[in-house]
C-alpha cells in the first residue's frame, strides 16, 4: 500500500482518538467490520485477560447454545464414568447386562441427577454413590442457573441491531463528490435520536516517517429524528475535506480506514444503544449509486423496505469530477 503525501491543510485534524500515530506499531486495519477493535491483547495469563461473561454474551447464538450442550454432555459423560469406576453394584434398580448397557443406564442416571428429575428407577445405595450424586446435583442447580443468567443476558442486552453497507461507494453530489455508506434496522425495534460521527485514519508520510492521522469527516447531516427505513450517510467532498482532490489511484493503494459510529436511543430498552463499523479506502467503490431500499405497497398504505437490497448500487461516471490529476471541479 502506497503512503499519502501531502493532505488537505483545512481539514480538521483530530488527536483523541484512541489510535496512536505510529504506523509501524499498527498490523491490518483499526476497526473490523463488526465494530470490534482489530486488537489482540498479550502479556497476561489467558485467564486474566479473558472475561468468560462477556465472551458468552458476544457468541453468537448457534456458538452458545453448542456450548451449553456440550457442557451437558461432557458433564454426564463425567459423572458416568465416575460411577462406573465406584462400581455400578451401588446404582440399585439397574436394568442391564452388557458395558455399553450399563454405561447408558450410568450416563442417564447422570442427567436425571444433573437436571434434578430424578425419575426414581435407579437410585444411589451406599456412601460413594450418594456423596457424587448429591455433588452432581449441587454442579446441576449452580450449571443451570449459570446458564439461565446468560440467556437472560443474551436476550436483554440493548442492541443496535443495524447493519451497514459492505461497500461505501464515492458518488456525485451536488457539483461534486461524496463518500456515501448505508445503514439499515433490520429488527422490529424503535430507534430515536439516531446520530453518526465519521472520521478516517490515514496513513501519511512526514520527513520519510510513516504516521497515522486522524481527522473528522463533515456530514450532509448527522442526526435523525427516528431511524426507521434506511439512511445513507453522506461525507461531501469540498475544500475541508480530507479527500481534496484524492485521485482514484490514491483512493485504490493508499493506506486509509474510515470509522463509522452511531448511537441512537431504543425505546423497548430505553438505553442508548451503538453500533460501529469501518471501511478501508480500497473498500470504497469509485463510481456508484445506492439503489433505493424502500418503497411503497401496491395499496399505497404501507412503505416497504426491502433489507437484502442494503448492498445494491448501480455503477455511474465520475470521470467528470475526478481524474488522474487530482482536480475537482471548481
Amino acid at each position: 500500500m502506497a503512503f499519502i503525501t501531502k493532505i488537505n491543510f483545512r481539514a480538521k485534524a483530530v488527536v483523541n482518538t484512541g489510535f496512536g500515530n505510529n504506523n509501524s506499531a499498527y498490523g491490518g486495519r483499526f476497526v473490523n467490520k463488526d465494530g470490534l477493535p482489530n486488537v489482540e491483547k498479550r502479556g497476561l495469563s489467558f485467564f486474566e485477560r479473558f472475561s468468560w461473561f462477556h465472551s458468552m454474551l458476544q457468541l453468537p447464538n448457534y456458538k452458545f447454545l453448542g456450548l451449553v450442550i456440550l457442557f451437558y454432555a461432557l458433564v454426564n459423560l463425567l459423572f458416568a464414568v465416575i460411577y462406573l469406576l465406584i462400581g455400578l453394584q451401588n446404582l440399585s434398580g439397574m436394568n442391564a447386562n452388557t458395558f455399553w448397557e450399563k454405561f447408558g443406564e450410568a450416563y442417564f442416571f447422570s442427567a436425571q441427577t444433573f437436571t434434578t428429575v430424578g425419575y426414581g428407577r435407579i437410585n444411589p445405595i451406599g456412601f460413594s454413590a450418594s456423596a457424587v450424586s448429591s455433588i452432581e446435583a449441587l454442579t446441576g442447580l449452580l450449571s443451570f442457573a449459570i446458564a439461565t443468567g446468560l440467556l437472560y443476558g443474551r436476550f436483554s442486552k440493548p442492541r443496535a441491531y443495524l447493519k451497514f453497507s459492505h461497500n461505501a461507494i464515492l458518488a456525485p453530489y451536488k457539483n461534486g463528490l461524496a463518500i456515501m455508506m448505508r445503514v439499515v434496522p433490520y429488527k422490529n425495534n424503535n430507534l430515536t435520536d439516531a446520530e453518526v460521527r465519521l472520521s478516517v485514519g490515514l496513513t501519511l508520510e512526514e520527513n520519510g516517517i510513516a504516521t497515522n492521522k486522524f481527522f473528522l469527516l463533515d456530514l450532509e447531516y448527522s442526526r435523525v429524528n427516528a431511524l426507521n427505513l434506511s439512511w445513507t450517510i453522506v461525507h461531501p467532498i469540498n475544500e475541508e475535506s480530507p479527500f481534496y482532490k484524492f485521485s482514484k489511484d490514491d483512493y485504490q493503494t493508499c493506506t486509509g480506514e474510515i470509522f463509522v459510529f452511531i448511537k441512537a436511543f431504543d425505546d423497548m430498552f430505553s438505553n442508548t444503544v451503538v453500533s460501529r463499523s469501518s471501511y478501508l479506502l480500497n473498500e470504497i467503490v469509485l463510481g456508484a449509486k445506492f439503489l433505493p431500499m424502500f418503497h411503497k405497497n401496491e395499496e399505497s398504505d404501507k412503505t416497504i423496505l426491502d433489507l437484502d437490497k442494503l448492498n445494491l448500487f448501480t455503477e455511474v461516471d465520475i470521470s467528470a469530477y475526478l481524474n488522474d490529476e487530482n482536480v475537482l471541479p471548481e
